[in-house]
């Protein structure tokens, strides 16, 4: 998972107000979507990352994690393992504080990058799961 301790990862998530969801879909069924309509009820600016749709929950698309034109303070990534590590070096780029890769999304060269970037790192863990775990529902 991570070398964070619960209490700096309450404060990277707390601290934090926007989010890009690479891999943010429109389909209701999709992870992604219903974490990113739960991280924006919760007062979060997330902003989709999908080449494919023009706008996810009303919200419009970039193609990429370049494309972004503010730094994110997390990037939680929804994409294939084989995508995680150039999602990675882009949100490195764009000076991320936080990358998350969730359920089943693992990748040692993502975590290189993240660890040479001096990035904090989350990988294979659901960022809403671990929101309700740290206790910060109703914060």
């Amino acid at each position: 998972m991570t070398n964070l301790t619960d209490e700096q990862l309450k404060e990277l998530i707390s601290n934090a107000k926007t989010v890009a969801i690479v891999g943010a879909s429109n389909k209701p069924e999709r992870a992604s979507n219903g974490i990113m309509k739960f991280l924006m009820k919760n007062g979060y600016k997330c902003v989709p990352v999908n080449p494919i749709e023009k706008e996810v929950l009303g919200i419009p698309t970039v193609d990429c994690v370049e494309e972004l034109d503010f730094e994110p303070d997390i990037v939680d990534i929804f994409r294939q393992s084989a995508f995680a590590a150039e999602v990675v070096r882009e949100a490195a780029g764009k000076n991320a504080k936080l990358i998350w890769l969730q359920e089943g999304v693992e990748s040692e060269e993502a975590k290189k990058i993240a660890a040479y970037a001096n990035i904090p790192y989350v990988e294979d863990e659901c960022i809403f799961k671990e929101y309700l775990r740290l206790g910060l529902a109703g914060k």
